[in-house]
Formats: C-alpha cells, structure tokens, sequence
C-alpha cells in the first residue's frame, strides 16, 4: 500500500499543469532570495574579505570560479538524474528537467573555466595546463554542448530525448574524474579546501562570501531551472496546438 502510495504521489507531479501552478509560485520568491544572497556574498566577497599575503586581489576570483564549478557538476548531476527517471520512470516532466538544466550547467561550466584562466595566469604563468582538472571541465563542457546538439538535430522529440539521455549517463561518469582528479593525479590545481574530512582550510573571513556565493548560485540555478522548464513546456503545448491545427 505505501508502495502503491508512493507511486501515486510521484506521478501526481507529473501532470505539467500542476507543476506550471506550483512553479509559478516559487519563482519570484526563489529568485528574491537569490539577489539577496549573491548580493550579500558579493559585498562579503569583494569589500569585507581580506586580500591573500600570496595572491593578492587575484584572490576574490575565487568566490566566483569555485561556485561556477560546482554548479557546473552539480546541474550535470540534475541532468543526469532527470535523464535516468526519463528512461525507466516515463515521468514526462523528466526530460524536461534534464533538457532546461544542460544549458544552465554548459553556463556554469565555462564561466568555471574562463575565471580559472583568469585565476591561473597570475598564479601558474599561463593561462591553460592540460592537467586533470582542467581538461576534464573542458570535457565536461564538451558533454554539455553534445547534449545540447542532439536536442537540436533530432527533429522527433521522443527519439531526441532518448539519445540525449543516454548520452547524459554516460556522461556522468565524468563528474567523480572531475572531483577526485586532483587527489587521483598530480596536477597545478589545488586539492579540496572546503568540503574536506579534517574541516574547512580557508579561513571563516574568506570562507562565508564563498558560501553564500555558492548558496546563491545554486538559488539563481534552481530559479532559472524553473524558468526554463515552464518556457520549455509553454513551447510544447505550442507545438502540440500547431500539429493538431495542421491535421484539421
């Protein structure tokens, strides 16, 4: 029966109608807390952290670069989660999901690359390392972009949804090199410093503008996730009243 009950509940948000109701009740809210914390990070960030004795100013790229690359495994995750309920479940919102976060996450990825470079060219001398790290964003990027072009050639939605999500877990297998490859190779990048056993090694005056900046991201993603899949789903029954005015 609990099973049974599950079910029930889980399909009940498959209904499109129910969830352009629901969403459409969270956007602005979620969106109000999003300026709130990127606004509070960045004034923590760029006037009230103080400058690195090594770094110097370079330093406050950080509080951009590190929640770029996060949010940037962290919508492929989404992706690849929504692509799997897609395959097995049928949950029509699924592939949904998983089509309105790849380019959120393509976003996010190559502005974890761009203020890498940034970041790297004062530190390193150069503004791009073939090492783990870096080459396996630059992949993860390049998953992103494939996804986003077999949506985009595949002309039949149902077929072009199936391809993607294969392509999206395969993919994921990408996500943990991206993670561990600096404890699994030797690389210029440095290890994790925050989410690490032994506690955060930043300091707490550096250490809160990175988290509400990386608490701020990851709103403005979920708000724009959001957005992007009422726009997405408003297409669809655009679509559908097209086919259905066509065969009349």
């Amino acid at each position: 029966m609990s099973e049974l009950t599950f079910t029930q509940r889980f399909h009940a948000y498959a209904n499109p109608t129910r969830f352009m109701t629901l969403s459409g009740k969270l956007v602005v809210p979620l969106a109000i807390v999003t300026a709130l914390l990127i606004a509070a990070g960045l004034y923590f960030a760029l006037l009230n952290s103080p400058v690195d004795y090594q770094q110097g100013e370079t330093v406050r790229i950080m509080y951009v670069h590190v929640p770029s690359a996060w949010l940037g495994m962290f919508a492929y995750m989404v992706m690849a989660g929504a692509s799997l309920v897609a395959l097995v479940f049928r949950h029509p919102l699924a592939d949904v999901c998983a089509k309105s976060a790849a380019p959120l996450g393509a976003a996010f990825t190559f502005l974890a690359l761009v203020t890498g470079s940034l970041w790297g060219r004062p530190m390193w001398g150069t503004w791009w390392v073939w090492d783990a790290r870096l080459t396996s964003m630059l992949i993860l990027l390049f998953l992103y972009l494939g996804y986003i072009a077999l949506w985009a050639t595949i002309e039949e939605p149902v077929r072009a949804a199936r391809a993607a999500a294969v392509l999206a877990l395969v993919g994921s297998i990408n996500v943990p090199i991206v993670h561990y490859s600096v404890v699994w190779w030797n690389t210029l990048h440095q290890p994790a410093s925050v989410f690490r056993i032994g506690g955060p090694e930043i300091a707490s005056s550096m250490l809160i503008p990175l988290m509400l900046m990386a608490v701020g991201f990851t709103f403005f993603f979920v708000t724009m996730l959001l957005v992007r899949m009422r726009v997405e789903i408003l297409r669809r029954r655009v679509r559908a009243l097209r086919l259905a005015t066509a065969e009349v």
